[in-house]
């Protein structure tokens, strides 16, 4: 993501492929991967992995396991709405970043969504949390210095305007109002899953360094942080796009 004017056509195109897709017929679609963003069941699985420990790292990353475990109660949010009926399962992405849409090198417009691997049951929030993941941070997933790594604002509120200028009138009060929050959720569910993959000796996510999915579970947690400590402007941006 280069540019403001980026963000917001993406999470247009990102939102029209939700729009689209919010009366598709015939039966439920498969989960090509269970459980893919179900927050409670990768937070239990780091929860086993520092039990266990296997490879002795816990002692090493304490500070990431406490960050983590003060958190907890954030993995329940958005499973618990769906619970209540207060949001929908709805027809995902589930790979909402900026090289997933084709845009027009002339026009700057989106052609297309790409890489429909991972369309399966979920939750607009959760497509939406990943593209504030992805496009809204100000660093690469992956920096080794985490100081690097903030929200960014006007991205921000352009993937606020993108997104709700096609999908608004398909997302309920609910799942509007979460939006902030969705950008949390997923950076942490994100940071967890690499601090798993940490203790459990780098087992699904491909390294290319000692340390690499620790420096990635550090720089997501700050992101985590960011978001918190933007919380009220977040909302306020939401509040007002929506107006």
């Amino acid at each position: 993501m280069t540019n403001e004017a980026q963000a917001r056509e993406a999470a247009r195109a990102f939102g029209e492929y939700q729009a689209l897709l919010a009366d598709l017929p015939g039966k439920r679609l498969h989960e090509t991967i269970p459980n893919f963003h179900h927050t409670r069941s990768r937070f239990e699985t780091l929860r086993l992995a520092v039990r266990e420990d296997a490879h002795g790292r816990a002692a090493g990353v304490q500070p990431e396991i406490a960050f983590a475990f003060a958190r907890e109660a954030d993995t329940d949010v958005f499973l618990g709405m769906l619970i209540r009926g207060e949001i929908s399962e709805r027809v995902t992405h589930n790979d909402t970043k900026i090289n997933n849409v084709m845009l027009d090198d002339v026009t700057g417009r989106a052609a297309a969504v790409i890489d429909l691997d991972t369309v399966m049951p979920g939750l607009s929030l959760y497509d939406f949390g990943d593209m504030v993941r992805t496009a809204a941070s100000s660093t690469a997933e992956d920096d080794p210095e985490p100081a690097n790594m903030h929200v960014v604002l006007p991205y921000f509120r352009a993937l606020v305007e993108g997104y709700l200028e096609s999908a608004g009138a398909v997302l309920n009060a609910a799942e509007r109002a979460q939006l902030g929050f969705a950008g949390k959720l997923l950076a942490f569910e994100t940071g967890i899953r690499f601090l798993t993959d940490h203790l459990q000796g780098d087992v699904y996510f491909r390294i290319k360094r000692p340390g690499h999915n620790l420096d990635r579970a550090r720089t997501q947690f700050a992101l985590v942080k960011s978001i918190e400590d933007q919380a009220d402007e977040m909302q306020r941006i939401v509040d007002a796009v929506r107006a």
